[in-house]
């Protein structure tokens, strides 16, 4: 992960990135719940859960570019999907992959699981 990312944001833009999680992953979450209750064909569902589960990564900051990647690739498969006439509304989808891609590739800032497990570590030596 450190070889992704060099230094992990902090301050406010790290309060930036814990907020864009947080909307992210609750929104992924929402729509992705509230869709599978509407019993969509097996190949929405399967994309559905791949979306809540990468959400649930996204909201704790662990391996946040995998999980903002496969969001990403659900969320865009089913926005394009959703462009054939009378599937839905592509719109809600699409904003979902453009907020995961864009957490997938800024990182997760330093209020995360990835920067407690990958980030620099600072060594104390007790004096001699």
């Amino acid at each position: 992960m450190q070889r992704l990312f060099s230094t992990f944001a902090d301050g406010w833009p790290g309060t930036g990135l814990l907020l864009l999680r947080l909307l992210t992953g609750a929104a992924l979450i929402h729509f992705g719940i509230s869709s599978i209750r509407e019993g969509p064909p097996p190949l929405t569902v399967a994309l559905q859960i791949i979306g809540v589960a990468s959400a649930l990564l996204l909201l704790v900051g662990l391996f946040t570019p995998v999980a903002g990647v496969l969001a990403a690739a659900a969320k865009a498969w089913i926005a394009i999907s959703r462009f054939s006439p009378h599937s839905g509304e592509p719109w809600a989808a699409l904003s979902q992959a453009i907020l995961a891609a864009a957490l997938a590739m800024i990182g997760p800032g330093a209020w995360s699981l990835d920067a407690r497990l990958f980030g620099r570590k600072r060594i104390d030596l007790p004096p001699r």
